[in-house]
């Protein structure tokens, strides 16, 4: 791991991946592999943006993200 790392880099490319499938277009397929495809982007932008939303922090070469699940009202 590079001693140049910086956590807070790494978070802001997530959420550019979070935002280019939010944005990605279905491509021209159809029946079970269209609905392949909507899930796949689905599952991808949950995980994008949850590692986009997290709290980084390295210390002594361990990085931690902590991401807070609880609901916005709670």
């Amino acid at each position: 791991m590079s001693s140049t790392f910086d956590p807070s880099e790494m978070i802001t490319r997530f959420q550019a991946r979070a935002e280019a499938v939010r944005k990605r277009s279905v491509p021209p397929v159809e029946g079970p592999e269209r609905l392949m495809f909507i899930e796949a982007a689905r599952i991808d932008f949950q995980d994008f943006a949850m590692i986009g939303d997290a709290e980084a922090t390295l210390h002594d070469g361990i990085l931690r993200l902590e991401i807070d699940l609880r609901p916005r009202d709670a």
